[in-house]
């Protein structure tokens, strides 16, 4: 079967981003290589702190990858903030599509067994069905943010059927996606039919919102460039209506590198500026891979008024608070320990009529698989949130 991306409509404001210099991690605090000791197969990434092109393979067994030369359909809209102008996002500004092809990797033929697409969909659809019985209530809202790391081609055999466990088994509301690339996008779109999918590319590596067709209704969307990013980073947003609440749901994957930090403030600030405009009666829900240090939060002065961090509000807790941790998860070989809080989710409540509040925060991906890896070398965020009354308040 060819696998080609259907076009999808997203109104794009901002200037063209360049081209991504760097879409791995760094040695730095950021991300890097960290030495396992374990008797497996020495995984080899190219890293370019200095910007070289990337020669990306990815390997997916149950699909047949293409070189992703794909155009969407894309309207401009008014231009709405001072830095930002307006344009029509072209491909050759992009990263150049991502290669996939089927050559032979470090692992073994025997290790290269296919993913039947019917084994995966039965994966997918069984854990629905067993989640039924433990539904959330029809008012509350659940959230995932994850950075599954789709540029990591090592142990898809086991890594792809795990994700769509986890997706199966909570089958949220929203998913928020970081780093998914277009063999992975494909494999998703094939088997979760219950869910509409906004992705903020169509190639290279990118973000995606997927919004639970039976659950929340789309109303619309659009990608904010960030003018001044050199890893063809964006913000995507998704304007939806939950429950008869309407609410904005938005995604990004902020400039990575701990030389990076002001790129990524830049952008942090555009992402919050982005939330404070959005109208009185929406609830605003960020969640991403953020790549902040708390020390970069506290250089601009804090959270500003009306944004909270969901993570503060319930508390803190310790179980939560490291979603990028190589003491635990070993994906990536790095030489020394790095425990830091690079996913976020932000929230700013309503101004007017009910309000949000959340209710638990959870880490998704724990689990290590048979490979002796994970499903990612993030941890993924499962929130949920209930709406209270101005009475109840």
């Amino acid at each position: 079967m060819e696998h080609t991306l259907s076009p999808v409509s997203h109104t794009y404001i901002g200037a063209p981003a360049g081209g991504d210099r760097d879409s791995s991690k760094s040695s730095e605090a950021s991300k890097g290589h960290e030495k396992t000791g374990k008797k497996k197969k020495q995984r080899k990434k190219k890293h370019s702190a200095k910007g070289k092109d990337q020669t990306l393979t990815e390997e997916t067994s149950a699909h047949q990858c293409v070189n992703s030369e794909h155009t969407q359909s894309r309207t401009t809209c008014d231009q709405s903030t001072q830095t930002e102008t307006e344009s029509t996002q072209t491909q050759a500004t992009q990263t150049p599509p991502l290669q996939c092809t089927h050559t032979q990797s470090t692992e073994s033929k025997s290790t290269q067994t296919s993913i039947s697409k019917l084994t995966l969909k039965q994966v997918y659809e069984g854990q629905v069905s067993k989640g039924e019985d433990q539904a959330s209530s029809a008012d509350q809202l659940t959230v995932l943010t994850w950075n599954i790391d789709g540029l990591d081609g090592e142990d898809l055999k086991e890594r792809i059927p795990s994700l769509l466990e986890y997706l199966g088994k909570y089958h949220v509301d929203v998913v928020l996606l970081q780093e998914l690339i277009p063999p992975y996008l494909k494999i998703l779109q094939d088997i979760m039919k219950d869910y509409e999918f906004l992705e903020g590319s169509d190639n290279g590596y990118f973000t995606a919102i997927l919004l639970r067709r039976s659950r929340v209704e789309l109303l619309e969307s659009n990608i904010v460039k960030y003018p001044t990013t050199e890893m063809t980073r964006n913000l995507l947003m998704a304007t939806a209506k939950f429950s008869g609440h309407q609410l904005c749901f938005m995604t990004s994957h902020l400039e990575s590198l701990k030389i990076s930090s002001q790129e990524r403030l830049n952008q942090l600030r555009r992402v919050w500026k982005r939330m404070k405009e959005a109208a009185d009666s929406q609830t605003v829900i960020f969640g991403g891979d953020t790549n902040l240090r708390d020390w970069e939060v506290k250089k601009l002065g804090g959270l500003p008024d009306g944004i909270l961090d969901v993570w503060e509000m319930l508390g803190e807790p310790e179980d939560c608070r490291y979603t990028w941790d190589t003491v635990t998860n070993n994906n990536k070989e790095i030489p020394f320990p790095a425990r830091l809080r690079f996913d976020r989710v932000y929230l700013r409540t309503a101004r007017e009529g009910p309000q949000l509040r959340p209710d638990s925060m959870t880490l998704v991906g724990l689990e290590k698989l048979k490979c002796g890896r994970f499903t990612s070398d993030h941890w993924g965020i499962l929130c949920t949130f209930s709406f209270q009354s101005q009475i109840e308040q």
